[in-house]
């Protein structure tokens, strides 16, 4: 009898609660996933480090993040991530509320992440199918 692979596990990078709750039930009711939570810089980057996650699901505003004493938002966390050798190959997706025209092509240049998402996610199962695209194969 083959044991059924663990789910995989997604890092929520959130400091909005009603966000919060929102993507971890549709990633873990829709999409079978783990989802673990924090807004802390310093262990966002130790959790990846640790490899103990398959995909960072990035808020790019990040208004209470800190990192060695210093304002840190999700574009700067995601340039962190992507420039350790050890967390560069983990997929980052950004996700915002202030999509503007452009800002897609500038947030995905300017922080390396793997993809963006607006806020607020409408499409649960494009948002699903989005993710799902993004996690590396069992």
């Amino acid at each position: 009898m083959s044991e059924l692979p663990s789910p995989q596990t997604v890092l929520l990078v959130e400091d909005d609660p009603t966000n919060v709750r929102v993507f971890s039930k549709i990633l873990s009711k829709r999409a079978g996933l783990n989802v673990r939570h924090t807004e802390n810089a310093e262990e966002v980057l130790a959790i990846a480090q640790a490899q103990e996650v398959d995909l960072v699901l990035m808020d790019v505003s990040l208004s209470h993040s800190m990192y060695q004493g210093k304002s840190v938002d999700g574009i700067r966390l995601t340039q962190m991530l992507k420039e350790n050798p050890d967390t560069a190959k983990l997929p980052v997706v950004l996700v915002t509320a202030h999509a503007m025209d452009g800002d897609r092509e500038n947030f995905l240049k300017k922080s390396g992440a793997d993809d963006y998402i607006s806020k607020p996610v409408i499409d649960h199962e494009a948002f699903v199918k989005q993710i799902q695209s993004l996690l590396p194969p069992l």
